[in-house]
């Protein structure tokens, strides 16, 4: 019985892969196919992705960059307006003196 049986189990495993092949191979195909197909949408949903995430950047880089130069501006105003008074109060200073000394 066990020599029957092993007969018929080589007999059946050696069809199968007759049977079998062309299924696989196209089943092989078909997935292939699909995985080939999910992964040119893949990368173009990336591509896509990665674009609006740059132009993102890009625009949040020159409105941060446009804010930083007005800002720098008023700062640098308010420092030229600080050192025109200061100046100015030494000048009145430096005259006050030399008026004090000569008397003039």
């Amino acid at each position: 019985m066990r020599k029957f049986a092993g007969i018929v189990i080589i007999a059946f495993s050696m069809s199968m892969p007759v049977w079998a092949d062309n299924s696989i191979k196209e089943g092989g195909k078909e997935v292939g196919q699909g995985l080939k197909k999910m992964g040119r949408e893949t990368g173009h949903a990336l591509k896509e992705g990665g674009q609006e995430i740059g132009q993102g950047f890009k625009k949040m880089g020159k409105e941060t960059g446009q804010t930083a130069k007005k800002t720098g501006k008023s700062i640098g105003e308010w420092f030229r307006d600080a050192g025109q008074k200061t100046g100015e109060a030494f000048r009145k200073m430096g005259r006050s003196i030399r008026k004090f000394f000569t008397g003039r």
